[in-house]
């Protein structure tokens, strides 16, 4: 057992994971989070508390389940989703390359990394609400994302929160790190203002730099300056700037992130002014069901090409390259019951008409005639003899468009009319630091930095052109479990 002195930058979901595994490593653990403790977690509580992972049976699931008596849970279809498809989705966003080493990590471990935390008390729940649809009086899951923390990234923060304290661990806020501290060449701690802390190995875990306006305009260029951020306003880029001075090896895809289609009018961070779980209600990921018109009145993306697991992370991307950096998303009355709890939040922007014409009428800074147009020929384009489903990618396409609509293609003919207003809204970002299987922070040359360990945001490699829903956090467990047994025993 390790008498090691570990000390954790950051709090969130992998500065947890690194904490709780130091701990039951034997190390003693000093966490300093920069944020007060209202704003602690980094960008854990603005999730919806959603992991992928890869399981083969509907029984692999009990043991993580919070409440596995659910009486839904008999009438319930979780299908299976093996090691290898949740390779083929993170390989379909590799832009034609292997898998990383990482990736191969991500996937063989994230099964294990779940037990591990349900072992230290964090429990899931099934997403019925945005991940089944109810068919013969069954529950569906589809896209291969079945559960989630207990009452979300809150819950899941708290439960993490709780084990690392249980453990022995301690938490300091408002001590955001300025420095690390170096002696023979090894990391020996960290400053905090004026402040140092010794430790025997330092985790890094203190997010990307999405919050950076000037770090989203050098590495995605100017129109990330009107993305709106959202979640933590302290992920600027600190952890990646101290590794960097050591000599750290830049690592990973540095202008790819994971950005989502978000209610225009919200405020930045989140709505910080907001309970943390009601944050996730600005995200606007049901384009699937209806269609989306940028202000030259055009669709921009074929908005069913997928199920929206593996577009959501890629359209805000989309949102932010359009006219003016906006976007509606436009749905009849057909499809309001399947509409998330997002579209129906209390504070959601949105305009509503008894027909189609008054609608566009009320789409600010569009081109209405051209709007106009776009509509009618997708409503003539729509391929009536397919039945809509979905649970399925049911092939419910257009026909004879330039921009096809692939799957739950359906006319919007159906009164009310609703359209929402989005834009982009960074999450976090792809680009980090090179590590070893322990952990451990490489050099330019792959040597390690000796007492330097990063996981979280700040493992490079792990995401490419894009990103498969709920892939963030189990990366967060799976790379912080490793580098907070690194940092105990290294």
């Amino acid at each position: 057992m390790s008498n090691r002195r570990v000390i954790v930058v950051g709090s969130g979901n992998a500065a947890m994971s690194a904490g709780i595994a130091a701990l039951e490593s034997g190390a003693d653990v000093l966490m300093l989070e920069k944020a007060d403790k209202q704003l602690a977690g980094g960008n854990t509580k603005y999730t919806a508390g959603a992991m992928r992972f890869a399981y083969e049976k509907d029984e692999d699931l009990l043991p993580l389940l919070s409440n596995p008596d659910d009486p839904r849970v008999p009438f319930t279809d979780f299908g299976q989703y093996p090691e290898n498809k949740f390779a083929s989705d993170l390989e379909n966003f590799n832009d034609g390359n292997p898998l990383s080493i990482e990736q191969k990590a991500l996937v063989g471990e994230s099964y294990d990394a779940l037990r591990w935390l349900a072992g230290h008390g964090v429990t899931y729940e099934p997403i019925y609400e945005r991940q089944s649809f109810k068919k013969d009086d069954r529950y569906v899951f589809w896209g291969g994302l079945t559960l989630a923390a207990k009452n979300e990234g809150v819950g899941l923060f708290n439960m993490e929160l709780a084990a690392f304290e249980n453990l022995g661990g301690e938490v300091r806020y408002n001590a955001g790190v300025t420095g690390l501290i170096t002696e023979n060449g090894r990391v020996a701690g960290v400053q905090v203002g004026e402040d140092q802390f010794h430790a025997d190995s330092v985790v890094l875990a203190c997010g990307g730099f999405e919050a950076s306006e000037d770090m989203r305009k050098e590495h995605f260029g100017d129109d990330w300056s009107a993305a709106k951020v959202r979640g933590t306003p302290h992920n600027t880029g600190d952890g990646l700037r101290m590794a960097y001075d050591l000599g750290a090896r830049e690592y990973g895809h540095f202008n790819g992130c994971h950005a989502t289609p978000m209610d225009l009018h919200m405020k930045n961070f989140g709505n910080l002014d907001l309970p943390p779980k009601e944050r996730k209600n600005y995200r606007k990921i049901c384009y699937f069901l209806g269609v989306m018109l940028n202000a030259n009145g055009e669709r921009f993306v074929d908005e069913g090409i997928n199920f929206r697991n593996y577009t959501y992370a890629q359209f805000g991307r989309a949102v932010l390259k359009q006219p003016d950096h906006f976007a509606w998303q436009i749905f009849d009355a057909k499809v309001f019951d399947l509409l998330y709890g997002e579209y129906t939040f209390h504070d959601a922007s949105f305009v509503e008409a008894d027909t189609l014409e008054d609608l566009i009428g009320k789409l600010d800074g569009v081109d209405q005639s051209a709007a106009r147009e776009t509509l009618r020929a997708y409503n003539q384009s729509v391929d009536q003899n397919t039945a809509f489903d979905p649970t399925k990618l049911d092939g419910k396409s257009t026909k004879g468009l330039a921009l096809a609509k692939s799957n739950w293609a359906q006319t919007i003919d159906t009164p009310p009319f609703r359209a929402y207003p989005v834009t982009g809204g960074i999450t976090f970002t792809y680009g980090g630091l090179k590590v070893d299987e322990n952990g451990c922070v490489l050099k330019q040359d792959d040597q390690p930095i000796e007492g330097l360990f990063a996981c979280g945001e700040l493992v490079g490699g792990v995401f490419h052109s894009g990103y498969p829903g709920g892939s963030g956090l189990t990366s967060g467990v799976v790379f912080g479990r490793r580098a907070g047994r690194g940092a105990a025993t290294a």
